[in-house]
């Protein structure tokens, strides 16, 4: 199982280093991934022998600390992280405040005094002043000291665990000093009480007070700033969380009430408003609009969106009031599923990293060596203790675990991060650090360089009646190909008797007593029919099938899967990257080879589903570093089997699951966005490592004096220390320079900015048309006092501040137009909120959406409250056979059509269930043109799914002596002309001996 803790202690690389491997020294530990930047890990473990509070007793012997996340706090993850980090923020930023405030005076009477600086007290200078000034320098090294204990409690903690950080070269660098001033003191008083004051003065220059608290000020000033920064690279997750609303809008029994985001459940039904974010996942139930995804998806042009499409929380809602049905909470939503998958990336290691975290297993170490070598090499080759005591400080302090340990993880961090932003969700470091490796990328064709939707593009049959037949049998076939051919052609289906799959070849049955075969060539070779027509499809790319009846050639179709827009630009693309492409297709070898010329790219044809993983292995044994991209189930294994997985959002879940990175857009042209944004933080993770390796190999010879006897060069604790610190600052803000990354590909720019374009101009007019008019309104309100764009926004503001209603409002007209959503909103509460905004109501009137004459009966309907009400109703009375209804909440009335004769007592039965009490019913026209013929009855017939199914009801009822029937799969119904003696259970028995359920005969 896995888990995740957070790691309190941690402050650079080689604390990483050291609670990884006190980690895996625990038995049954099978991985563990320490992130030093989110200070966390999550520990891969054998939960047979091992458990989380041994995991924790293992990082506390290391000498840190750590808690499982779930126990350290309720509310969500990053939330808390990003909490804990202002906090840090906060009370770094008082430590290092406080500790300037004595560092300054410090560091100026130290300097001043040697250096002649004006403002110096008296009191401070002469040789019969030194006790005074090295007393008053210990006091104002103390605070300092004090205030960032947190080193020298952590460092010395540490080194007693044998387990040295950057802490320890901190507290010894700093101890150091501080003890040897202590000594330098005592010496002091030592000579000064016996009147020696020229011995004194010696030792008076040997105070390193100032040293001392300068090292631990100018560290803390850099972690300051590098915390700063390191907060700054979650901005994209934080950015991500904030499209969330708090509050949404709940429909509970007619009634809106607002509730937090986290009490929504599956099946709540949420309003949401023009201009409102949508709070959830879920299904529109009632209204229309257009949903700006962008925030989502990256893709600029809103999408239409009525009732029964899917929409996604935290998506804007641009106009028109909608309902929706949730149908994932809040932490079960795409957004949670995005933020979670960019910080699971952004704590996720790299290979590259694997390098850093050798060295900084090692490097603590090796510095404390070098100092203390530094230290007896100089008083070896005759150097007073005072200068060899100083170089091995500044070894000490300049050597920075830190950048090295941050190189990798703030690259990563803020990689993924702007990935997401620009519609890429790449689910882990090793897949972004690969995806820059890629060398050949392989492409399934259906629904990825293709459409996935073939056309019918050629038609040839000798006549229209073989042409029935052909399609009669392709009616029975759920393939892709025979669906485009029945969509394509309007003709009567013929009665099909029996029908048959050939696999990779066609199909073939008997219609109307007729052999009838449709498929490839080799059905027809298989069967020795004679093709006669000579085209050769095959070469234009597109897909012939040919038909046959009773052995004899009839005709042939040719289908085409049109080429994704984009296709051929990503793959020249591709091409100028010194990538190669490869395209895998069932198709056969003349059609795949016509799609790959148009695409300049090699090929497979005639691939078996089965075959796709084995050919990316191929590829990988032949060293290519292989990228997959597919959208279907028989993709999966071969998206898992390649170095890097893509597929699409609007591909299915396996296939998603088993993909590295998905493209949210759906376009193809993200794929050279991906490889591109891949290898920028490659190359920045790179700089970051060169740049901490560069800059320790450079600045610790300089510090040790390596080139003091050549050239003088040696370096002050103060500096080394200062430079250690900007260090990692200059580390974490090179790694922000990602934020900035942008797609360079010019013709994607044009083609965006017109797709902007084309979709502004699109809207505009849209936007000057109101949603609601004096046709589809509820209440019309005139109003007099409107004079101006001002006033008319004015009225539209007041009365859309009304619970329950939309309005649109009318300028010319001096009208206002309602949809009101509840019985709730009275004509007195409308006429106080015009009157309010500062005009005046004439009128309210109920607009009568329906007019009687087109009706065949008006009912009265009696306990609608809401839309809600007015929904159930409708929805009941449709739920009739043979009804058609509109109902109409504030009239009180649901208007009927019929298409037979319903009875009475059926109509109020369906309003009783649904909850509410139908009164009167007004019979506005006659139904005697309802009638039947005494030889014609309906069935109502339960179970058919496919055409299929209505060619098997088909036959079974013609079949009958004296029947003739017409089964309609829309209706599930089948009319039947009698032309004999048949009884209704003679009917019903073929139905049921077909496999399906007779509901009622009429």
């Amino acid at each position: 199982m896995k888990e995740k803790f957070d790691v309190m202690g941690m402050t650079c690389a080689s604390c990483q280093a050291h609670v990884d491997k006190s980690v895996r020294k625990v038995d049954g530990v099978k991985d563990c991934n320490v992130n030093l930047l989110s200070e966390n890990m999550e520990v891969e473990f054998d939960e047979t022998k091992t458990n989380p509070q041994e995991i924790i007793a293992a990082v506390q012997k290391g000498g840190y600390d750590a808690k499982l996340q779930q126990e350290t706090t309720q509310e969500n993850t990053i939330v808390s992280t990003n909490k804990r980090k202002d906090e840090d923020l906060k009370k770094r930023k008082q430590e290092l405040i406080a500790s300037f405030i004595f560092t300054i005076p410090l560091f100026y009477l130290s300097m001043g005094s040697m250096m002649n600086w004006p403002g110096i007290p008296s009191i401070f200078l002469g040789h019969h002043n030194m006790m005074i000034f090295a007393l008053t320098e210990l006091l104002l090294c103390l605070p300092v000291l004090f205030i960032n204990g947190h080193y020298f409690k952590g460092g010395f903690k540490s080194l007693f665990h044998l387990a040295p950080n950057m802490d320890s070269l901190i507290a010894i660098g700093s101890g150091a000093s501080v003890v040897y001033s202590l000594y330098a003191m005592y010496m002091m008083a030592f000579y000064m009480g016996r009147g020696q004051l020229d011995l004194a003065h010696q030792f008076h220059m040997d105070l390193y007070f100032e040293s001392a608290a300068m090292i631990v000020t100018l560290i803390s000033l850099g972690k300051y700033f590098e915390a700063r920064s390191k907060k700054r690279t979650s901005d994209a997750i934080n950015s991500l969380m904030e499209l969330a609303p708090d509050q949404a809008t709940v429909l509970e029994n007619g009634v809106e009430k607002i509730v937090g985001i986290n009490d929504i459940q599956v099946g709540d039904l949420v309003v949401v408003k023009s201009g409102e974010s949508i709070a959830v996942d879920g299904k529109i139930v009632e209204g229309s609009t257009s949903v700006d995804e962008s925030m989502i998806t990256g893709e600029s042009i809103p999408v239409d969106k009525t009732v029964g499409d899917l929409v996604i929380g935290s998506t804007t809602n641009q106009n028109g009031r909608i309902v929706v049905e949730t149908m994932k909470t809040n932490a079960q939503s795409t957004l949670s599923q995005i933020i979670a998958l960019v910080e699971e990336a952004g704590n996720s290691k790299a290979p590259i990293a694997r390098l850093a975290d050798v060295i900084s297993g090692y490097f603590v170490p090796a510095v404390i060596g070098i100092a203390l070598v530094t230290l007896l090499a100089w008083l070896i080759l005759g150097q007073s203790f005072h200068f060899a005591l100083t170089m091995a400080i500044s070894v000490l302090v300049i050597s920075c675990p830190c950048a090295l340990g941050l190189a990798t993880p703030t690259a990563i961090m803020v990689g993924t991060g702007r990935a997401a932003k620009m519609g890429l969700l790449i689910k882990n470091a090793e897949a972004l650090e690969t995806a820059s490796k890629i060398n050949m990328m392989v492409f399934d064709k259906t629904g990825t360089l293709t459409r996935g939707t073939p056309e019918v593009t050629d038609a040839m049959f000798k006549n229209e009646e073989d042409k029935a037949y052909a399609i009669s049998l392709e009616a029975m076939s759920s393939h892709p190909l025979a669906k485009a051919i029945v969509n394509a052609q309007d003709v009567a289906l013929k009665n099909v008797i029996s029908y048959e799959e050939i696999a990779g070849e066609g199909i073939k049955g008997i219609v109307d007593h007729k052999q009838v075969l449709a498929g490839n060539k080799k059905l027809m070779d298989h069967f020795h029919i004679m093709i006669e027509n000579d085209v050769d499809y095959a070469s234009e790319g597109k897909t012939p099938l040919y038909f046959a009846i009773d052995n004899q050639y009839v005709g042939v179709m040719a289908l085409q899967d049109e080429i994704k827009p984009g296709a051929k630009e990503l793959i020249a693309d591709l091409h100028q990257r010194g990538i190669k492409t490869m395209m895998l297709t069932g198709d056969n070898e003349r059609t795949a080879k016509a799609i790959a010329s148009q695409l300049d790219m090699d090929y497979r044809a005639e691939v078996l589903p089965q075959d796709k993983e084995r050919i990316v292995h191929e590829l990988q044994d032949e060293g290519y570093k292989v990228g997959m991209i597919g959208d279907g189930i028989n993709d999966a294994p071969a998206l898992t089997r390649a170095d890097v997985g893509v597929s699409f959002t609007s591909g299915l879940d396996i296939a998603i699951e088993s993909a590295d990175l998905v493209l949210m857009k759906n376009d193809l042209h993200d794929l050279v966005v991906a490889f591109d944004l891949s290898k920028a933080t490659i190359k920045n993770i790179k700089e970051n490592l060169f740049w901490a390796l560069f800059y320790n190999a450079i600045c610790i010879p300089v510090a040790a004096g390596l080139f003091y006897p050549s050239f003088g060069w040696k370096l002050s604790p103060m500096l080394g220390s200062f430079a250690m610190s900007f260090s990692s600052v200059f580390v974490v803000s090179n790694a922000l320079r990602l934020r900035f990354f942008k797609d360079k590909h010019p013709h994607h720019e044009a083609v965006e900015e017109n797709q902007k374009h084309e979709a502004t101009m699109s809207l505009k007019p849209e936007s000057k048309q109101p949603t609601i008019t004096k046709t589809n309104c509820d209440k019309i309100v005139k109003i007099e006092g409107m004079m101006c764009d001002h006033c008319q926004q004015h009225v539209a503001e007041a009365l859309n501040a009304i619970k329950n209603v939309e309005a649109e409002v009318n300028l010319e007209a001096g009208e206002a137009y309602l949809e009101v959503f509840s019985n709730d909103v009275t004509d007195a509460s409308i006429q106080e909120a015009v009157e309010k905004a500062g005009y005046k109501v004439t009128d309210i009137i109920v607009h009568k959406k329906y007019q009687e004459k087109d009706y065949d009966l008006v009912v009265e309907v009696n306990g609608m409250f809401c839309k809600n009400c007015e929904n159930h109703v409708r929805q009941a009375l449709n739920d009739i056979d043979g009804v058609s209804a509109d109902v109409a909440l504030f009239e009180g009335k649901a208007y009927i059509k019929c298409e037979k004769e319903v009875s009475y007592e059926l109509i109020k039965e369906a309003i009783a269930k649904a909850g509410y009490q139908a009164g009167e019913i007004k019979e506005v026209r006659k139904m005697l043109h309802l009638g039947k013929k005494k030889n014609e009855k309906t069935m109502d017939i339960e179970g058919m799914m496919c055409e299929h199914c209505v060619a098997r009801v088909s036959q079974a009822l013609n079949d009958i002596d004296g029947v003739e029937a017409t089964v309609s799969l829309d209706h599930h119904q089948a009319n039947v002309k009698l032309t004999g003696n048949v009884s209704d259970e003679a009917l019903t028995q073929a139905v049921v001996d077909a496999g399906y359920k007779v509901k009622g005969i009429h």
